[in-house]
């Protein structure tokens, strides 16, 4: 059965239209408007192993920040929604991850209670046209949208184009983890019945 969801969403500053598959093979067309934003989300869906198409129509004029929030919050509907009633998902994910000189830590409880926390600091206002401030706008929205515990935490790292990257990537395949099937896992992976 596919796990795949769309979602649409729309207001005065943005127009988006995600499209995600769970289980797919890493392919995407992604047109935020932001090219750094485009590459953090192809390396999502690569290293993730998603299907992920993003259509953005934002107000950049203003700067990149409803674009960057608001796909955040349709990423993370369109992760809840794909995962239907997680019956036999392992539910935790975790990734350590290496970029070069830098590491980085992910850990996601898919347990339906958002909660976000972030220890990361970028020394760059921006790389390329992407505002280093808008990481934990990304993140913080995705985790409340999709009902997701999602710690980010940088152990390591001198340059922010890597820094960020590592993030995203490690994002990436602890929500894989985390989304995947275990077939040791019996209904919901809670002892309250429900997730």
């Amino acid at each position: 059965m596919s796990r795949s969801a769309t979602v649409t969403r729309k207001t005065g500053e943005t127009d988006i239209t995600v499209t995600l598959e769970l289980d797919g093979s890493g392919q995407s067309r992604i047109d935020t408007g932001i090219g750094f934003f485009d590459h953090m989300l192809e390396a999502v869906t690569r290293h993730g192993l998603f299907d992920l198409e993003v259509s953005v129509q934002g107000d950049l004029r203003v700067d990149g920040h409803h674009s960057v929030e608001d796909t955040g919050i349709v990423i993370g509907q369109a992760i809840a929604q794909a995962l239907g009633d997680k019956k036999g998902i392992r539910r935790f994910g975790q990734r350590l991850l290496p970029m070069d000189e830098t590491l980085a830590l992910c850990a996601i409880d898919l347990c339906g209670r958002p909660y976000f926390v972030m220890d990361a600091a970028f020394d760059a206002p921006m790389v390329g046209d992407f505002d280093t401030q808008l990481v934990r706008e990304f993140f913080y929205s995705v985790s409340y949208s999709a009902g997701m515990a999602l710690h980010l935490r940088l152990l390591s790292g001198e340059n922010d184009h890597h820094r960020i990257e590592a993030m995203f990537k490690a994002f990436a395949r602890a929500l894989d983890e985390a989304c995947s099937y275990d077939e040791r896992v019996q209904g919901i992976p809670s002892t309250k019945g429900s997730l």
